[in-house]
């Protein structure tokens, strides 16, 4: 069943702010024209060309522009190009009614982790989020859907002029204010959390230093300290010494992928734990020693990376009575099978050490024409093995290009 049609501009639109936000916009903005797209022709003509697949946009702009202006026609197949990529992050109902611009698609928080974090926040008994750096308002969107009232703050007009409108299209424009400012000049004195997601993109593409960021992460981490609960929204890689003795680390992953790391004050909780999606499953941390590192067993785990990140490694290798196969290498092995939450477990059949030859000689043997290739500490690229040993036949295996005690090794196998 296709989607309902996008609601109407809004009465953000009829308001002396919209009016002068529009007018700004429809003139300095003649890539992606948010202004164009909020009346309701052009509203419609996004109904239109919303499921225009990329090599058929020539054809349908040369059509449309026959009755729509041509700056019209641009934005709707520019706007509608983003929508289909946004649908990865937001659900396509939502990504279907909002406005994006090309850098909001690409930083935006996915909708289930936002989603998890909004309800972190309630169970925290938040009830109102200063959401700072807001960006085209997905976590805003996450928060209100939560019943939480939020001041969503970008200093960018087009940015902030986008969150408005995704506010009111999703029906939050009663719970989300969005207000167009420089964050630091911001008071959040009257909220109950402040959320912060600095600006971790620049004109020579991503910023590692966190201070380099915009705001830097020492004033985010300030304005944190000055409110009831707050988290701060970080690159997954920021090394654990970095992270604030008040602060809580916590390492999120999505089907698998680890998607942010985010920084918690006023949560009362541990210093670090690692949450993996869907679910949600937490691992919090005990500070436990390193484990030992012992033969390989009959068991292999592989960690998820959000417990990789946060070095809680060895909490899973209490869980499943196991140790590593090597000092330097995240993978954990057992000699029995035990279930956990926070790793995937494989039956190891063989361990050969790095040999190409001897690898082809057994999975011809063994019939293997589906091979998953793994590595952790190999420089050997996985599609690389895949073509030397081309694989055929019914079965299916997976081999670890890993290290054990030091040496380059391959271990075969299958999940468990």
């Amino acid at each position: 069943m296709p989607d309902p049609p996008s609601p109407g501009p809004g009465p953000w639109a009829d308001t002396a702010a919209g009016r002068r936000t529009i007018h700004r916009l429809a003139h300095n903005d003649p890539v992606n024209d948010l202004a164009l797209l909020l009346t309701p022709e052009g509203r419609a003509l996004l109904d239109e060309v919303r499921d225009t697949a990329p090599a058929d946009e020539l054809a349908v702009a040369t059509r449309l522009r026959r009755d729509h202006p041509a700056e019209l026609v641009s934005a709707a197949l520019g706007q509608a190009r983003l929508r289909q990529r946004a649908a990865a992050k937001f659900t396509a109902a939502d990504a279907g009614r909002m406005f994006f611009t090309p850098n909001g698609v690409e930083q935006s928080t996915r909708t289930s982790v936002a989603s998890y974090r909004a309800e972190r926040f309630k169970g925290l008994g938040v009830t109102s989020v200063a959401d700072l750096c807001c960006g085209i308002g997905g976590d805003a969107i996450a928060l209100g859907r939560a019943g939480i009232r939020v001041l969503a703050v970008d200093r960018d007009p087009l940015t902030a002029a986008v969150a408005r409108a995704n506010a009111e299209a999703l029906g939050l424009g009663e719970l989300i204010e969005v207000r167009e400012a420089d964050v630091t000049e911001v008071d959040t004195g009257g909220y109950d959390a402040v959320f912060v997601d600095p600006a971790r993109r620049g004109g020579r593409g991503r910023i590692f230093d966190p201070e380099a960021c915009s705001p830097p992460l020492s004033w985010a981490i300030e304005a944190a300290r000055g409110a009831p609960h707050a988290a701060l929204k970080v690159a997954p890689g920021i090394p654990h010494e970095a992270v604030p003795a008040d602060a809580e680390a916590e390492w999120i992953s999505d089907g698998g992928d680890v998607k942010e790391a985010v920084l918690w004050f006023g949560t009362g909780a541990g210093p670090v734990r690692a949450t993996l999606l869907p679910g949600p499953r937490t691992l919090l941390g005990k500070r436990l020693p390193d484990p030992t590192v012992r033969p390989v067993g009959r068991y292999l785990y592989e960690p998820d990376g959000a417990v990789i990140r946060a070095h809680l490694v060895a909490e899973v290798a209490e869980e499943v009575g196991g140790g590593l196969v090597d000092a330097t290498i995240a993978y954990v092995t057992a000699d029995e099978l035990r279930p956990t939450r926070y790793a995937s477990a494989y039956e190891i059949t063989d361990q050969l050490p790095f040999n190409v030859k001897k690898l082809k000689a057994l999975l011809r043997e063994r019939e293997v024409g589906t091979l998953t290739v793994k590595k952790r500490g190999s420089a050997v690229e996985p599609e690389e093995l895949r073509k030397k040993v081309k694989p055929q036949g019914p079965n299916a295996a997976t081999v670890f290009l890993t290290r054990v005690a030091g040496a380059p090794t391959m271990l075969v196998g299958r999940p468990a």
